[in-house]
């Protein structure tokens, strides 16, 4: 099973689907899809994939949903994985993009090999790490299924069960141009205003449950003129949502008050990516989940966490979802790798969730 599963694993990783271009992974994963798995595939209007599998030996016609997701972050171009002591990385010059490939790579294994299975439906979303865009704008009328999976977590162990509110802000801020060698003065800086703002903001973990980064700056044109214009952005977010809309308006104030108190101006957009949930334990998923990775040989523990996944979107429509794990370590960074063994255990815990619902 091992071998399989790598080599498939390398082929997905060695197609760039970095967010908002995903086409040709799609496009990949429709025909893999199809040939593996027997699956009737549909693209969606917004390029989100849609494969339906038939029952495998089994007697039950509800089917079960699991959700993936086909982009990654950047560097995301021309990876080229390579395994070593049973580890596999990138060559060290991008990401592995094993989040989310290694989850679509153990899910299609799991179910190629299953002694049985319930009908499936399969969601791969465009755009997750930019905002959840592909569940957001997928029909998922289409979707018969009443509970399911996200496979696009890193701990084999966890079951997560809520995630975050996720504010997006935006910050404009103009002040004035000038020859910074003959006139300074007559310039207003909107990177000094930024800075300001910047250095009376809390970073990191704000309190248990809430977290806030200043991930984008981007001010200036040329090196001898006062920067007229400046763009920041920040995001925060809270498993709790009052906390979340408070901290995100207390951000925005701070960069109006910040601009005004040099002559600049800032301008601030806002925009809730998606709203916190959490899913009660008793539910059939969670469950199904704990008794899949118990039988694995591991400890369930369920979780909620500041990270956003498209559960939350799957959820907010209707189906109960929870996330799972497929062992990836060290995410969204040039050192993200895994272990072969999480992989096979990863695909073990899959096709127990599949015995246990056919």
């Amino acid at each position: 099973m091992s071998q399989k599963l790598i080599d498939t694993f390398f082929e997905m990783v060695r197609v760039s689907s970095e967010s908002g271009n995903e086409k040709d992974f799609i496009d990949y994963l429709n025909g893999l899809l199809s040939k593996e798995l027997g699956a009737e595939c549909l693209i969606d209007n917004y390029g989100n994939l849609i494969a339906k599998v038939p029952a495998k030996n089994s007697g039950s016609v509800k089917p079960i949903f699991f959700g993936v997701h086909a982009d990654t972050v950047k560097p995301g171009m021309g990876i080229e994985p390579v395994l070593e002591d049973q580890i596999i990385r990138s060559q060290g010059n991008t990401i592995l993009g094993a989040d989310d490939k290694a989850g679509i790579a153990e899910l299609i294994e799991a179910i190629r090999t299953a002694d049985r299975h319930p009908p499936i439906e399969i969601a791969v979303s465009r755009e997750e790490e930019i905002g959840f865009k592909g569940a957001k704008n997928m029909d998922t009328s289409i979707l018969k299924a009443d509970f399911g999976f996200v496979i696009d977590s890193d701990t084999l162990e966890d079951i997560i069960i809520g995630g975050p509110s996720y504010m997006s802000l935006t910050v404009d801020i103009t002040g004035r141009s000038a020859h910074a060698g003959m006139e300074p003065e007559k310039g207003i800086s909107s990177i000094k205003a930024a800075s300001y703002a910047i250095s009376m903001i809390k970073e990191g973990w704000v309190d248990d449950e809430t977290t806030v980064n200043v991930g984008v700056i981007r001010g200036g044109e040329v090196l001898n003129a006062v920067p007229e214009n400046t763009e920041v952005k920040v995001e925060c977010r809270s498993q709790t949502h009052e906390k979340c809309l408070r901290r995100s308006e207390l951000i925005s104030q701070i960069f109006q008050n910040a601009a005004e108190s040099i002559g600049a101006k800032a301008e601030v957009n806002m925009e809730l990516l998606v709203k916190c949930y959490q899913i009660p334990e008793d539910t059939e998923s969670v469950a199904i989940a704990k008794k899949a990775i118990l039988n694995a040989g591991l400890n369930p523990k369920t979780k909620v966490i500041c990270g956003g996944t498209d559960a939350a979107i799957y959820n907010e429509k209707g189906i109960e979802t929870v996330v799972m794990g497929m062992g990836v370590q060290s995410e969204h960074t040039k050192d993200e790798h895994i272990a072969v063994k999480d992989m096979i255990k990863g695909v073990e815990i899959i096709q127990n969730i599949l015995k246990e619902t056919s």
